[in-house]
């Protein structure tokens, strides 16, 4: 008895953080200056800034396969190489498949990162604040629930964690897309500036600007600026980028009350009816599969959209018995993901005698112009696009028929120019686009999987027809020659932005989060990722979960001063 009442004490914290990604890191850094003793449970293995980027510096030939793709990527990276992103280089930074398996009840390509850090290694970057249009959509559109926040409840945490993160980008005035507490822009090229211009010239409607993206322009917070490389996904040795390896679990740690945890599975979050309260977490050690139990005054969910989702769904009880805090029966339900891989290309003459430095890790963008003002008859919601100009390198000639002096001279000039627009858009909130538990298929520890049943409807079809039309009609407006739309497989998940399953609401009937991101039911564990999002607006999301999650960790602090928790 002594014993086990020694092994409780040692495993008590003031809090637990699940998960070591974007939001997570914040979590722990949050917690952890505020005083709080806290313990961030990872799932995946260690990663060490800088020391553990082993192919940062490689050069394509370095690598046994040329970044192509080998027997052990098909047998064990099955789903995590349908993404761009992912080749020989980062294959070690993307989940394996085989041993967490999912059940694809319809095409959901669940691209996951399992180590410290998680996804925030690999992210794109893009951070973009979320206004009023996309708070106040669901309520003026009539399309299920309300937001329980809106802009203004956000606003002085995008200016805290844009302060901390580092975001480079232009100020822009527009209300629909506010602006930020920015780093000095980086620059467009020659034909981006001149496409830019074409679209003032003939849209009223619309403006292009440069990206707004997590990359350091200048020297911040002790790390430094991009070096214009783009092997952004592979890690950076530099700290150019913001991500929880170079940011924030680093400020968590020089506070002394952060203990991270690495391969611990989180299985299930335990439940005192008498207490109405989470009392602790219990994990599976990823190495020795032993079960382990630790115990906090507050729990902050932050394993992902479905990794917090399938914690709180295998957290059964007889109070609970459809997962924490679903009376609503909400939880797993509304599943959504950013639609993309739509939109158009053509190529630009001239400006033959202008390049542009390195390799930019960014891209323009085009904000939404559509449903603003005049609303269509076809859809609700809209979209914007990410793409970019570049210039024709000595890959072109790959695959063709040259050789000899003339030919390797040729390949030492740059090409012709070219730019794109790929669009993304919203994806409305569907009951029926869900998530389940699967008892009969399990993961390498035993525990049960997730069914996927998610699928992109009317609204979205009929959203992609204008993408691709509208990035036609500006290219060709700005001059561009030989312009070909494109529309590819819309299949949701590999925008890699799932959003929603455990939304946050007004009514405990409703929904599961409150407007502080607490279970309605069980005050003292917030959720803080992806998993609490109501809608998906149409710019990428990062962004707002580090400001929901400073916010909530906020709030969680006053609170348990207050002996609330």
């Amino acid at each position: 008895m002594n014993l086990n009442l020694k092994a409780k004490k040692e495993n008590t914290y003031d809090a637990i953080v699940i998960g070591s990604g974007i939001s997570g890191g914040w979590a722990a850094k949050e917690l952890s200056e505020k005083g709080l003793k806290t313990i961030v449970l990872e799932r995946g293995y260690n990663i060490e800034h800088v020391k553990d980027y082993h192919t940062a510096q490689k050069a394509p030939w370095e690598f046994e396969h040329r970044l192509r793709e080998s027997k052990k990527v098909q047998e064990e990276y099955y789903v995590q190489s349908r993404t761009g992103q992912f080749n020989e280089a980062t294959m070690h930074l993307w989940a394996n498949d085989k041993d967490s398996p999912y059940t694809e009840v319809k095409k959901f390509d669940w691209i996951r990162g399992y180590h410290v850090g998680g996804r925030s290694i690999m992210w794109g970057r893009q951070s973009y604040r979320w206004g009023d249009l996309d708070f106040e959509a669901n309520a003026k559109d009539g399309i299920e629930i309300d937001w329980p926040i809106r802009y203004k409840d956000l606003e002085k945490w995008y200016d805290y964690v844009e302060g901390f993160a580092g975001i480079s980008g232009q100020n822009e005035g527009l209300a629909h897309l506010p602006d930020g507490n920015f780093l000095p822009p980086m620059e467009m090229n020659c034909v981006e500036k001149h496409v830019q211009g074409r679209i003032a010239e003939h849209f009223d409607d619309r403006i292009m600007t440069i990206g707004r993206v997590a990359n350091l322009t200048q020297n911040h917070k002790g790390r430094n600026k991009c070096n214009y490389r783009s092997l952004c996904s592979r890690g950076c040795p530099y700290g150019a980028y913001f991500s929880s390896l170079s940011s924030t679990l680093p400020a968590a740690a020089a506070t002394g009350n952060m203990t991270l945890r690495p391969n611990s599975i989180v299985n299930s979050i335990i439940y005192d009816k008498e207490q109405k309260k989470a009392t602790g977490v219990r994990i599976i050690d990823a190495e020795t599969n032993e079960t382990i139990e630790f115990y906090a005054k507050v729990i902050f969910c932050n394993a992902s959209t479905l990794g917090s989702t399938f914690i709180l769904m295998n957290s059964t009880s007889d109070e609970f018995p459809d997962g924490l805090g679903n009376t609503s029966g909400t939880l797993g339900h509304y599943l959504m993901d950013h639609h993309f891989k739509v939109g158009a290309r053509g190529a630009f003459d001239g400006f033959e005698d202008q390049y542009y430095y390195g390799r930019r890790a960014n891209g323009i963008y085009i904000p939404r112009f559509r449903n603003l003002s005049e609303k269509r008859s076809d859809y609700i919601r809209g979209f914007g696009y990410q793409g970019g100009a570049s210039r024709g390198n000595w890959g072109r000639g790959v695959a063709e028929e040259g050789f000899g002096a003339d030919f390797k001279e040729q390949m030492t000039n740059p090409g012709s120019w070219g730019m794109g627009l790929t669009g993304f858009g919203e994806c409305l909130p569907y009951y029926d686009n869900k998530v389940t538990l699967n008892h009969n298929v399990t993961d390498k520890w035993g525990q049960p999987t997730l069914n996927i049943d998610c699928e992109f409807k009317e609204n979205e079809m009929a959203m992609r027809k204008d993408m691709k039309e509208s990035a036609a009609e500006m290219l060709e407006a700005a001059g561009a020659k030989n312009v070909k739309m494109y529309d590819s497989d819309p299949t949701p998940g590999l925008g890699i932005h799932e959003m929603g399953t455990c939304r946050m609401g007004k009514d405990p009937k409703t929904s599961m989060l409150n407007k502080h991101n607490q279970l309605h039911e069980v005050s003292n564990v917030y959720v803080t990722d992806g998993a609490a999002m109501t809608s998906a607006a149409c710019q990428n999301p990062s962004l707002t979960y580090m400001a929901l999650t400073a916010r909530a960790c906020d709030h969680a602090v006053n609170e348990l001063k207050k002996r609330n928790l």
